[in-house]
């Protein structure tokens, strides 16, 4: 594990907690990133690999993801170092939010990621009794329940349908290759085939499913349903392939939404979409970035792409301690409207400067970051944050991305 001061730049870390509980086995680190606009806020994951690194990273997505949505919450993340498969997995987790009483819900609010549900989500408000520690519990318990409700997915398919008409793919079903059908992936492939596109392929960790012509999407559904990952081993409709094969078939629009850093320069150079767009965190690598953008392939940004999982965490913060839920229409509504209008602001920014979405997202976001620690007196005076220091720790810590520069027009993003 590198120096957590390592980790420090302009922009954050303010605070990196890691926390143990020997008899239960529990590792977790808690990361809050930048608190300038309000309370920290992420999702907390679980995974048996993981690290503070990691969790620092995605700390940071989320403090461009919140300022690229205009909504007033804070960069942070969680995780916990368990397999979320595991029989001892509520001990761990009430063993972790004991362990961080001191900032959930005062510092940091926890959220659904990687291997936490809308169940343990529950739990963790119960272990601190206070309905304030977490969001995105079951919809009984009132909460937004983010995974039931397919949020974040449908935010990508939204911000998709936006980026291929600004771009003027060719009309007609748009093809669309998905990277992982859980949370995201699925509920992504449901809403593109409400909006008539074709899926060519899908896949899941056991492997992956391809046919050129299209794939059954309620057949798929059904069958996830029914199988969990093993559908894409027993169902019959497509070309059985292995799993990392689906980024580079021939299709329209490729959508990694499973894990982070699954394209390097590469795949990138296999890939044969017009436009990626980033369903899951942090799946492209800054080289990658490069050689796409060279080759004249757009890549909408995680943190605009799949910020609908954001705005219903907006809705779920403001409604923890309601007795009324939100309604579910509005939110679905507020997520369209700021997606598809973010994901053409940051297009025609990164088509204007002649950049990256990437750069172009990120100079937006981080001048409304700026704006606020500096009316918070949180910058040295004769100072101003170093920004390309900043991309590159939002990357990965130690190496720079092409093309990053200071955007003129900061207000841009949609905040209406």
């Amino acid at each position: 594990m590198p120096d957590a001061l390592s980790l420090v730049d302009d922009w954050g870390p303010e605070k990196i907690v890691v926390v143990s509980h020997r008899r239960t086995g529990m590792k977790g680190v808690l990361v809050i990133d930048n608190t300038a606009r309000g309370i920290g806020k992420g999702g907390t994951r679980v995974s048996p690999t993981l690290t503070v690194t990691e969790v620092a990273r995605l700390a940071r997505v989320m403090t461009w993801k919140w300022a690229s949505v205009d909504l007033f919450y804070g960069g942070a993340k969680a995780g916990i170092v368990a397999d979320p498969t595991s029989p001892d997995k509520e001990a761990i987790l009430r063993a972790f939010a004991r362990a961080l009483s001191n900032e959930v819900p005062s510092e940091y609010v926890m959220g659904l990621d990687m291997g936490l549900t809308e169940n343990d989500a529950a739990i963790i408000q119960d272990e601190l009794g206070d309905r304030g520690a977490a969001v995105g519990t079951p919809d009984h318990l009132g909460g937004v329940a983010y995974d039931q409700l397919g949020v974040t997915g449908y935010g990508v398919a939204e911000a998709t349908d936006a980026a291929a008409r600004h771009l003027q793919l060719p009309l007609g079903g748009y093809r669309v290759a998905i990277q992982g059908f859980g949370a995201v992936g699925h509920a992504a492939a449901a809403r593109f085939a409400e909006l008539g596109f074709t899926i060519v392929a899908v896949s899941t960790a056991k492997g992956a499913l391809h046919d050129p012509t299209g794939l059954d999407v309620p057949a798929l559904l059904a069958a996830r349903d029914e199988h969990g990952d093993d559908f894409v081993t027993r169902h019959r409709q497509g070309t059985p392939l292995s799993a990392g094969q689906e980024l580079t078939v021939g299709c329209d629009i490729l959508v990694p939404a499973a894990l982070q850093d699954v394209i390097d320069d590469a795949t990138a150079r296999q890939i044969q979409a017009k436009l990626v767009v980033e369903g899951a965190n942090l799946p492209t690598s800054p080289q990658a970035q490069a050689v796409l953008a060279a080759r004249g392939i757009f890549v909408l940004p995680d943190f605009i792409a799949n910020a609908g999982g954001v705005v219903a965490a907006a809705f779920a913060m403001d409604a923890r301690y309601s007795g009324f839920r939100p309604e579910t229409p509005t939110i679905f509504e507020t997520i369209s409207q700021r997606l598809r209008a973010n994901a053409v602001t940051v297009l025609e920014e990164a088509q204007r400067r002649g950049t990256t979405p990437h750069s172009a997202g990120r100079s937006l976001a981080e001048e409304r970051v700026r704006a606020a620690m500096r009316s918070k007196g949180r910058l040295n005076p004769r100072e101003q944050p170093d920004t390309t220091t900043a991309h590159q720790r939002n990357s990965t810590h130690g190496e720079k991305q092409p093309g990053h520069e200071v955007c003129a027009h900061p207000g841009a993003l949609i905040s209406r």
